[in-house]
């Protein structure tokens, strides 16, 4: 499995390699409280730019890829997506770090990056993605379940999150297999 940072793109979204001329892109995006509430690592206001430097370190040290998610009908930056936990020897990598503001949540945005994220991931000879998050967010579980992942269990007490509490991990995956019928199932919900 070999993984190579490259712009990525569909009619939907372009994802775009981290860098860091993308700061102040996404520094009014993650603003949002919300958005970090069931973060293991907090990254609005003072926050940023310590969370920021993590997803770029990451990405030069060889075990993560970041990426800007660019909305193409206007252009804009509206979010953050990552492949995280590169582990080539196994064929797996993890997709987190997902966010995104406002006005691309709940539209076709997340589908398309994932059908992006995913595509790329077994095209570059992954077998198992994974996902994973907090077992509060029913959002983002809604959203794997509806993707066509399947629900592996629940990490009790994995995390220690930035706010004190516990948080107990739910894991995803799609495996290789799996992937055309994921991908069928992304491609009618962005179509």
């Amino acid at each position: 499995m070999i993984i190579i940072p490259m712009v990525r793109e569909n009619a939907i979204v372009r994802l775009e390699p981290l860098t860091d001329g993308h700061r102040e892109e996404l520094r009014p995006l993650a603003d949002e409280a919300e958005i970090w509430a069931l973060t293991s690592l907090r990254g609005d206001g003072p926050h940023f730019d310590t969370w920021f430097d993590l997803m770029l370190s990451g990405t030069s040290a060889g075990t993560q890829v970041s990426h800007l998610v660019r909305r193409q009908s206007d252009g804009a930056a509206v979010g953050h997506s990552a492949w995280l936990t590169l582990a080539p020897e196994h064929r797996r990598l993890e997709i987190g770090w997902t966010w995104y503001g406002r006005t691309a949540r709940g539209t076709r945005v997340n589908p398309a990056a994932k059908h992006l994220l995913l595509g790329g991931a077994f095209e570059a000879g992954a077998e198992r993605v994974e996902l994973k998050t907090h077992h509060l967010n029913a959002r983002s579980q809604a959203a794997m379940t509806k993707m066509g992942a399947t629900r592996e269990g629940t990490l009790r007490r994995h995390l220690l999150c930035w706010t004190g509490d516990w948080r107990d991990t739910v894991f995803f995956s799609v495996l290789r297999e799996e992937w055309p019928a994921v991908k069928a199932g992304l491609e009618a919900r962005f179509a």
